[in-house]
């Protein structure tokens, strides 16, 4: 039996409002530091600072977002990395019961598109131009957006050559 192993990763753009939270956060330690060093009180602001720099660490690692395909034997799986430091397994999905894996701008999607499906997105998060993300429907209920490279594609096409597009 021949086993295909492709490996993809995709970084996510870091939303406005995630690096802008960021900036605050980062600003008000800042304050809060210098007005310790400054203040008559120096616990209260120092606390102040402690808790708006553990703040930033947090949004830090929900703003900056990795996605790894990794693709087996006719499964697919999807690793969420949170700003290079921490992985977890966000979802598996077996090929057989794909329906439908076509770019995101795709005429065989037309068919789909009044569905009332759970959408999920482990894209690059914005529109490039071309526009090189596929949308997967997966087992009935799922619309799954992805943005793989050839190799990933090419993968899952020479198992189920039916339900991938390229177009």
């Amino acid at each position: 039996m021949s086993e295909t192993y492709v490996e993809c990763l995709v970084n996510r753009e870091p939303s406005l409002i995630g690096r802008l939270v960021k900036t605050v956060f980062i600003m008000m330690t800042v304050v809060f530091v210098l007005l310790g060093f400054l203040g008559v009180v120096f616990i209260v602001p120092f606390i102040f600072a402690i808790a708006t720099g553990v703040a930033a660490y947090f949004v830090h690692l929900n703003t900056y977002i990795e996605y790894e395909y990794l693709y087996l034997d006719k499964e697919l799986s999807v690793d969420k990395i949170k700003a290079q430091t921490r992985r977890k397994k966000v979802a598996t999905f077996e090929v057989e019961r794909i329906e439908i894996l076509a770019p995101i701008k795709s005429y065989h999607l037309d068919n789909y598109k009044n569905r009332n499906v759970k959408v999920t997105d482990y894209s690059i998060g914005r529109e490039e131009q071309p526009d090189t993300r596929y949308v997967m429907y997966y087992d009935g209920n799922q619309q799954i957006i992805l943005s793989p490279n050839e190799a990933l594609i090419k993968a899952i096409r020479n198992v189920s050559p039916r339900k991938v597009f390229l177009d």
